[in-house]
C-alpha cells in the first residue's frame, strides 16, 4: 500500500491570533475564558466555523439595517423637499440649519445619526454636507 504509515493532516482555517476580534464582531462581545483557548485543533475549528456563521448572519443584518436607514433618509429629504424646499441642496440645508459644525467630525457624527455614514451614499453624504453647511470657529 502506497500511503501506509502516512498520517493525514487535517487543514484548519482558524487563526488563533484574531479569534477574539472575528468573536466580537460576530456577537458584538469580546470571549472571557472562552472554550477555544484551550480546545483541541478540532474544536477549535468547529467554534471557529459557528463563530463565522454568527458573523454572516450580523453582516447581513447590518447591511439590512444600513439599506432601511437609507431608504428612511431619502424619504425625509423627498418629504423635505415636497414641503417646499424644492431640491436636494435646500432640503439638506434646512435638515441640518438647526446644528452646528465645528469641523468635518460633526458632519461625519450628523450622518453617523442617520445610520448611514459607512454606506457608500453616507461617505458621498458627508462630501456632499461639506459643501452646503457652514463651518462655525468653536472659539464664538
Amino acid at each position: 500500500m502506497m500511503n501506509e504509515g502516512v498520517n493525514e493532516m487535517t487543514a484548519y482555517t482558524y487563526d488563533e491570533n484574531i479569534f477574539s476580534d472575528f468573536h466580537k464582531d460576530a456577537y458584538g462581545f469580546r470571549p472571557r475564558g472562552h472554550e477555544f483557548y484551550t480546545a483541541t485543533p478540532a474544536r477549535k475549528q468547529e467554534i471557529w466555523d459557528s463563530v463565522g456563521r454568527a458573523f454572516d448572519i450580523r453582516e447581513a443584518e447590518e447591511a439590512e439595517e444600513e439599506a432601511r436607514a437609507l431608504r428612511k433618509f431619502e424619504a425625509e429629504i423627498a418629504s423635505v423637499i415636497e414641503a417646499g424646499a424644492g431640491d436636494r441642496t435646500t432640503a439638506l440645508r434646512w435638515m441640518t440649519e438647526e446644528d452646528t459644525f465645528y469641523n468635518s467630525q460633526d458632519i461625519e457624527h450628523w450622518v453617523y445619526l442617520q445610520g448611514i455614514l459607512f454606506t457608500d451614499a453616507g461617505r458621498a453624504l458627508v462630501e456632499e454636507l461639506k459643501t452646503i453647511v457652514t463651518i462655525s470657529d468653536w472659539r464664538e
